[in-house]
């Protein structure tokens, strides 16, 4: 049963490329293959894959250029970054080159079929395009952008997908243990301090008055909770 979305793999470890197309496949993917930077950008382009997943590490031209390159020639669909460090998803988020998310590896294939799966919902959901409004801003999540009055805020892909989390859960109490199990996924060892930082980053970017968040709120003792009103 063909579930109409095409993902691209782009890893230059054939045994993993291997395993990944092959189960994909058995999922009703359609599924490009190429291990190679330059090769990549090309096939991103000509075939308009609606899922990127693109290896850090790459032969020719890095990962995160090669998402640099197709997002400015304006591709806007899923690129997927899979990183063999998890101190790489920082080093993702500083150059801000228009990663939609992470997986990292060494991934489940369980796991990433199942991310997979979450995303492809809302692809198909929301016609390609997933948009979130609440007060005056409006939330871009493929490009994990935030629009305040047409204004530009950029966010880093963790901030992204923990307002992406708030903004499909609105009004509910959210544990800490919960939220760091979304965000950074079942192998992570981050720590509840990291996450508050990046709570505090966030409030920053979408709060009037941070240290008075109306948005965001702490829920004393448990987590937090997305007003959205």
């Amino acid at each position: 049963m063909s579930k109409g979305i095409k993902i691209l793999i782009v890893e230059d470890d054939e045994n993993l490329r291997f395993l990944v197309v092959h189960r994909l496949k058995s999922e009703g993917y359609e599924v490009l293959e190429n291990g190679d930077g330059e090769l990549a950008v090309k096939t991103i382009l000509e075939e308009k894959p609606d899922i990127v997943l693109l290896d850090w590490m790459l032969p020719g031209k890095q990962g995160s250029a090669v998402c640099e390159e197709v997002r400015q020639k304006g591709f806007e669909n899923l690129i997927i970054m899979m990183t063999a460090k998890a101190q790489d998803v920082d080093k993702i988020d500083a150059y801000n080159f228009g990663v939609s998310d992470y997986v990292a590896k060494p991934f489940n294939m369980d796991v990433l079929v199942a991310m997979l799966e979450s995303k492809v919902k809302f692809l198909l959901n929301n016609d390609r395009s997933e948009i979130h409004r609440f007060g005056d801003m409006e939330h871009h999540p493929n490009i994990h952008t935030l629009y305040r009055n047409g204004r530009k805020i950029e966010l880093t892909i963790l901030e992204n997908r923990i307002l992406l989390y708030f903004l499909r859960n609105p009004n509910k109490v959210i544990n800490r243990d919960e939220l760091m199990l979304v965000v950074w996924g079942y192998n992570s060892d981050v720590n509840t301090r990291t996450l508050d930082m990046h709570i505090v980053r966030l409030r920053k970017k979408i709060e009037l008055n941070p240290d008075n968040p109306q948005l965001l709120q702490t829920v004393r003792g448990i987590g937090y909770r997305f007003n959205a009103g």
